[in-house]
């Protein structure tokens, strides 16, 4: 059982991370751009569509 476990050990390939890092940037920047979009889009609405007060 002990070999198994042995075999199975975490390893990590830091020049495979390091190569993915430039992968992972882009991924996070297109999440932050959607989100601030999506935030941006909400505000618009609700600046668009409040309701108008009637000065009497």
């Amino acid at each position: 059982m002990n070999s198994v476990l042995a075999d199975m050990a975490f390893k990590i390939d830091t020049e495979a991370f390091l190569d993915s890092l430039p992968t992972m940037g882009l991924g996070m920047l297109g999440i932050f751009i959607v989100t601030g979009i999506i935030v941006l889009t909400i505000a618009a609405l609700n600046f668009f569509t409040k309701p108008r007060k009637k000065d009497n």
